[in-house]
């Protein structure tokens, strides 16, 4: 692997990974990863091309093949595109996080991705943000988190952030299509969602996210990774 640095950030829906995440790279200037983005964007495409989650041929060949682009808008919104179709919007919806849990499953998928993953770690650095990061796709980073929450509190985050939308959803319905997630991305047979045997594991159930960038920041500091 490459001597570029790279802080994997691992964890389940809704930890706050993404978040810590984008802060990481802003702090640091060092590129970012949205590992998780890659798979949306594959059950999209899929949902765009009519081929069903459960076809694995299909899927895999979507995988391999994948026309994505990530832009950045003026406002500093990443912008995703699918064979040049704005697909930002609706690759972020629960349906989209329904499909990508689904298409991870499929080792072929996440073997079509695995190299496109690996192309991101860039001089100065890299922050990559999934469910494997730093198990399969960076096994050498020298700094490795893995954030959780308990599934109530990322269910009561997610309701808070749809109902700011404007999106109406039910609680319980959000509680029960996290818990089916968790429950499938830590089962599947390739590179299940499980913390790293080196990484540092963050509970952000109780700590305000600023808090746990702090947290973060101080590990990072101390790696001398600053």
């Amino acid at each position: 692997m490459s001597q570029v640095p790279v802080i994997t950030v691992d964890g389940p829906s809704g930890a706050g990974k993404g978040t810590i995440s984008h802060m990481l790279a802003d702090r640091l200037g060092w590129h970012l990863l949205d590992s998780g983005a890659l798979y949306r964007v594959v059950g999209q495409a899929c949902l765009i091309e009519g081929v069903s989650w459960a076809d694995e041929p299909g899927v895999t060949a979507i995988a391999r093949h994948l026309d994505v682009s990530f832009t950045t808008a003026p406002s500093g919104e990443i912008l995703v595109a699918y064979k040049g179709q704005d697909v930002s919007r609706a690759i972020r919806n629960e349906q989209a996080g329904r499909g990508a849990s689904t298409v991870a499953a499929i080792p072929s998928v996440r073997q079509a991705l695995l190299a496109r993953q690996r192309e991101y770690l860039q001089a100065p650095g890299l922050v990559a943000d999934g469910r494997d990061m730093g198990t399969v796709v960076f096994p050498a980073a020298p700094l490795k988190f893995f954030l959780t929450a308990s599934a109530e509190e990322r269910a009561a985050r997610r309701h808070k952030q749809l109902i700011a939308k404007g999106e109406s959803v039910s609680l319980a319905r959000l509680l029960r299509d996290i818990k089916e997630r968790d429950a499938r991305d830590s089962s599947r047979a390739v590179s299940p969602l499980v913390p790293a045997e080196d990484a540092i594991v963050v509970d952000s159930t109780a700590t305000p996210i600023p808090d746990v960038f702090e947290q973060v920041m101080l590990v990072v500091s101390e790696k001398g990774l600053i």
